[in-house]
């Protein structure tokens, strides 16, 4: 089970790139919790989701310390907090739960994939705490530094912020 959850499903072992794949598959869920739920659905599952990811990680790494490609639990949370503006902008304004303004969905996949990648700052520093709570914490600055950057853009590309 912890080998299931830590892969996301199993999806963790696609190649190449098994982050950016988790990241993909997070964002169609993401929507569909939203679709389901409004973003206080989204809220609750990436916190049950951390929560399990974490616990999955811990057990996974228990012998090795090491974080290990295929694990992309994390990358699942971080795309889902990286969507946040979106979704409680979605919700905030009552939007129709089926629309999917997919420039801001891959604005905030690129964003997270970038911030990810490139550790900047504070998700290097969690990267290096090598520990399941750093594999789940770098994921989780990278999906909040995006979400600024998308609040941003959102607020620009909707005349708030000019």
């Amino acid at each position: 089970m912890t080998r299931f959850i830590a892969t996301f499903a199993y999806v963790g072992l696609l190649r190449p790139a098994p982050g950016t794949w988790g990241s993909a598959v997070a964002i169609p869920l993401a929507w569909l919790l939203h679709w389901s739920g409004g973003f206080p659905l989204l809220v609750v599952a990436t916190a049950l989701v951390f929560v399990l990811g974490w616990w999955a990680t811990l057990r996974e790494t228990a012998d090795t310390g090491d974080d290990p490609s295929e694990i992309v639990v994390d990358e699942v949370v971080g795309q889902w907090i990286a969507l946040w503006p979106l979704s409680a902008g979605l919700w905030h304004a009552g939007a129709e739960a089926h629309v999917f303004p997919w420039p801001g969905w891959v604005g905030a996949f690129v964003m997270f994939r970038l911030f990810d990648i490139w550790k900047p700052g504070p998700v290097g520093w969690a990267d290096r705490l090598h520990s399941p709570l750093g594999v789940m914490l770098d994921d989780v600055i990278a999906g909040l530094m995006a979400a600024v950057v998308v609040a941003l853009a959102a607020g620009f590309a909707h005349g708030v912020l000019m």
